[in-house]
């Protein structure tokens, strides 16, 4: 797994991005979830803060994890690298402002990380799985 100097996110931070990231995903365009959606919105510069620090850690601990057998080698370094540098770059792009708007981006962005590795539901699955088991997780 990349690892790299790390801050706890709260289980319920976890799965409230979650949630939002799903319904970015979903973009159904009912009526509850748009009341969803505006409820989100609502929080603003917060909501891009959390959805910068989910993302840091999306890219961290769940698309990028390398085997152990495979932790010395130099792809290992170079995607730890990657991963490294996208997480900064999206923490401070969502730290920079924009709100809701920046979050919609950025959980955009995301979707389309965990698309080309594997399904959406599932990595939102195995994150609030982690959250409710209560086992540590963290944002790069």
């Amino acid at each position: 797994m990349t690892t790299s100097p790390k801050a706890q996110l709260a289980p319920e931070q976890i799965l409230r991005a979650a949630d939002y990231v799903e319904l970015v995903w979903r973009e159904q365009g009912s009526e509850e979830d748009m009341a969803a959606l505006a409820r989100f919105h609502a929080d603003g510069p917060e909501l891009a803060r959390l959805i910068g620090e989910f993302g840091a850690l999306l890219l961290a601990d769940y698309l990028t994890v390398v085997p152990e057998e495979h932790a010395d080698c130099e792809s290992a370094y170079v995607a730890g690298q990657l991963v490294t540098v996208a997480s900064r770059y999206l923490k401070r792009w969502c730290l920079a402002g924009g709100g809701a708007h920046t979050a919609w981006i950025a959980a955009g962005f995301l979707i389309e990380c965990m698309q080309e590795v594997d399904q959406v539901f599932q990595f939102l699955s195995d994150i609030r799985g982690d959250a409710n088991a209560g086992q540590p997780t963290a944002a790069a």
